[in-house]
């Protein structure tokens, strides 16, 4: 950047001689370099707001980039912990003697548990609930699970 500041300082006043050998400007040799060195100042003072907003944007960009990775970061912690609490839930379900894991469903989002499928009795099914609710990680339970009615065998 300081060989641009410095083609400018050096060009500017020879462009602005150049163009003063016109017979209509009756300025003075020293008016016109005084004028030309003022037009330089203005055009460097001009690189200088531009390469510190530039430095401004990229810092921004920075920032935003490293908070967009961050908050990715966090919803695949997020994803692998849900992941655990249903892992959890399922298994403890299992060992359940009344409960069955394949008629079970659950699905985990924010650490918010929602259960699906039938349980078959009334006990069952809220056993069910304090066995999600049990599991560390765990903010609440939704208990959609169905009583499953007798069936009768002719």
């Amino acid at each position: 950047m300081s060989k641009l500041l410095w083609t400018l300082c050096v060009t500017a006043p020879i462009v602005a001689l150049a163009a003063g050998c016109d017979s209509s400007d009756h300025r003075t040799v020293g008016q016109k370099l005084d004028s030309a060195v003022s037009t330089a100042e203005q055009a460097a003072n001009e690189v200088k707001q531009n390469a510190k907003q530039s430095v401004a944007d990229v810092k921004t960009a920075a920032r935003d980039a490293s908070q967009a990775s961050q908050d990715g970061t966090s919803q695949i912690g997020q994803s692998i912990a849900d992941g655990a609490i249903t892992a959890s839930i399922k298994a403890d379900i299992a060992k359940d003697p009344d409960l069955s894991a394949l008629r079970v469903n659950v699905d985990t989002h924010d650490g918010k548990v929602a259960l699906y499928g039938s349980a078959p009795s009334e006990d069952a099914r809220q056993r069910a609930e304090r066995i999600a609710m049990a599991v560390k990680g765990v903010s609440g339970v939704d208990n959609k699970l169905a009583i499953e009615t007798a069936q009768v065998k002719r």
